[in-house]
């Protein structure tokens, strides 16, 4: 069974896309349990290429250390 995606990006990242990444959480009943919760991330502007998957504890740690400014200012 192939599992349709919700994709993602940040309000930020206005109408064109620019530098942005997408994200999407599988949680569909295709899932196997391994890969429930799972994060997907792609480039915006190349929505067929590669994806990068993240477990939700390494996203979330992502996430938190980012909102803390541990990766400085961008």
């Amino acid at each position: 069974m192939t599992q349709e995606l919700t994709w993602r990006k940040s309000s930020y990242s206005g109408q064109n896309g620019g530098d942005c990444i997408e994200w999407a959480v599988r949680s569909s009943p295709g899932s196997t349990r391994a890969q429930q919760g799972e994060v997907l991330i792609r480039d915006s502007k190349n929505k067929s290429g590669p994806r990068f998957t993240f477990s939700a504890a390494a996203w979330n740690g992502f996430v938190t250390a980012a909102s803390a400014g541990e990766f400085g200012a961008v």
